[in-house]
Order: structure tokens, then C-alpha cells, then sequence
């Protein structure tokens, strides 16, 4: 189509300081005299084409113009940019080359470089670029995904699962989509699947909102719990890592206290296990005796 032709010679131009009528005629398989028509066109639509002939000429744009002045504010090309960037780090294909093609429009190259974003944890294993990548192929061809997943008992269940969504959530990743096992949509961690396997099967895509009555999904079958915890000096740099400063209260004694609610189960005991002699359980009693409990289990397996 013409328009999409005018579109990309400026997106070219923008990229080159100079082309021949002759490379963009073999480009877009068209005649020189349809290009000129082209660029006739662009002209009298405001873009600040200019040619010129003889040895070294050709078409160019007028030196310091950029496309964010006739379409997108510089704000909103930092966003795209960002966006952009940000999206890399999900390893989407060719966002790379895309990258460098808005930098060169935009004329902003720093646009690109100024922040590196990676949703990988450290230590990672090298198969889980490969399970991202399967999962999202799932969701945008609606293949049927096959894995193992390990549940909160401990369970190795095989599940079919049509994926829906990608979730970024509390630090982690989570796949949402329905689970023909369970015939409902569920959210599964990423970090418990195990020996997925990409189906040839297309499947219908469902319409259904994540909403609150699949909270359960999220692996916190047992609620809320206010948590009061006290945490000598030591852990501070993790406080300010993990908390704002209005959570944490500086005591007299040289310790401090946070109070936070968060979802009960495995997860929270093991995150308060994760700062060891560094903190104590103030309330709830209950989540006190159950860390008390492991803590005794634990050193009953050194003993033995």
C-alpha cells in the first residue's frame, strides 16, 4: 500500500542521511518516477524532504528532524522507549533491532541505553530462558502447554493447561490459564513447573478476569496475617530493600520492628526463616510457635 510505503522511506531517511530515488525503486519494487511521486506527496504533507542531484546527491530529511516533533512528544518516546526496554528482558523477538530503529528515529540513542531491566533471579538455570519462551508461544498461538507441577503439599502433578497471561507479581512470575485437571483458571509459579512440553493442540481461547475469588491460585490458602517482627541492626540493609521507611520502626534498644500483612503459608515461614538469628516473631503467637517449631526441627537435624 502507498501509505505504508510513505511510512517506511521516512523511517529509512531517518535511519540514512541519504538514498538514492534508484535504492528506494528496487527497494519497494516500484518505478523512480512513483518514488518522486512519493516523495512529492511527503513534501506537501510538512515532512522537510529535500533532494539534490549530481554525484553524492539523493533525498534527505532536513538534518535535525525527528519523528517525535510531528507525532510523539519527547515524554512520550522516553515511555515507548522504556516500554520497550523493558520488554526486552522477556526475550520478545527482534526488540533489539526495533530498539535501535525508534533510537535512530527519535534521535535519541541514550533512550535505549540508560536502564537494563532482567526479571532473571541469579543462579538461574539457563533450560528457564526456555520455558519463558514456550509459555509465551502458548499464549500468542494458543497451544495447549504440558508440564509437572510441584503444589504447596509437595505433590508432582502432570497438568494441561491452555495459557492465558504472563504475570510479574511479588517478585515472581506466574502463568495464568485454565487447567483442564482442575477444569477452572489457575495461577501457576514459574518457578514449579517442571519438563514442560509445548502441544501441537490449538486451543479456544476462554474469556475470564483474574479477580478475587481466585486468590486461592496464589498459593495462600490460609489468609492474611498481620505480622509484628523485631530484627536487630543486621538485617537493616534488607528492610530498606523490602519495606518502605513508614513500615519500620526504630526501637530504643537498637532494633527494629516492622508490621506488615501479609498472605499465611509456606512462603512467609521461609521468608522469616531467610534473616535467621536476625529477627523474631512478636505476633501473631501462632505463626511464633510455627517458626519455633521448624527452627527446633532444624537444629534437631543438625544434633542427630
Amino acid at each position: 500500500m502507498k501509505i505504508n510505503r510513505m511510512v517506511e522511506i521516512i523511517t529509512i531517511l531517518l535511519n540514512k542521511k541519504m538514498v538514492t530515488a534508484k535504492e528506494l525503486a528496487d527497494r519497494f519494487e516500484v518505478s523512480v518516477r512513483t518514488i518522486y511521486r512519493d516523495i512529492d506527496i511527503l513534501s506537501g504533507a510538512g515532512i522537510p524532504i529535500y533532494t539534490s542531484k549530481g554525484n553524492g546527491g539523493g533525498i534527505a530529511l532536513l538534518e535535525h528532524y525527528t519523528l517525535d516533533k510531528a507525532v510523539i512528544s519527547e515524554s512520550e518516546s522516553q515511555s515507548l522507549m522504556l516500554g520497550l526496554t523493558a520488554l526486552k528482558a522477556t526475550n520478545y523477538p527482534n526488540i533489539d533491532k526495533m530498539l535501535e530503529k525508534l533510537s535512530a528515529v527519535f534521535k535519541q540513542r541514550e533512550l535505549s541505553d540508560w536502564i537494563e531491566v532482567d526479571f532473571t533471579p541469579w543462579g538461574v538455570n539457563p533450560n528457564s530462558y526456555h520455558k519463558f519462551e514456550d509459555i509465551k508461544q502458548g499464549i500468542l498461538y494458543k497451544k495447549v502447554l504440558e508440564f509437572d507441577y510441584i503444589n504447596t503439599s509437595h505433590e508432582r502433578i502432570k497438568r494441561k493447561v491452555e495459557p492465558i497471561k504472563l504475570i510479574f507479581k511479588s517478585k515472581e512470575w506466574y502463568m495464568w490459564g485454565f487447567c483442564r485437571m482442575r477444569n477452572e483458571f489457575r495461577l501457576f509459579k514459574l518457578s514449579r513447573i517442571r519438563d514442560h512440553v509445548l502441544q501441537d493442540e490449538v486451543f479456544e481461547r476462554k474469556s475470564m478476569k483474574l479477580g478475587v475469588e481466585n486468590q486461592e491460585a496464589y498459593e495462600t490458602p490460609k489468609g492474611q496475617a498481620l505480622l509484628r517482627l523485631r530484627f536487630k541492626e543486621a538485617a537493616l540493609y534488607r528492610l530498606y530493600d523490602e519495606f518502605d521507611d513508614e513500615f519500620i520502626q526504630n526501637n530504643e534498644d537498637g532494633t527494629y520492628e516492622v508490621t506488615v500483612d501479609f498472605p499465611e503459608g509456606e512462603w512467609v515461614y521461609g521468608y522469616i526463616l531467610s534473616f535467621g538469628g536476625d529477627v523474631e516473631v512478636i505476633e501473631p503467637v501462632h505463626i511464633r510457635a510455627i517458626i519455633m517449631q521448624k527452627l527446633d526441627e532444624a537444629i534437631k537435624r543438625y544434633r542427630d
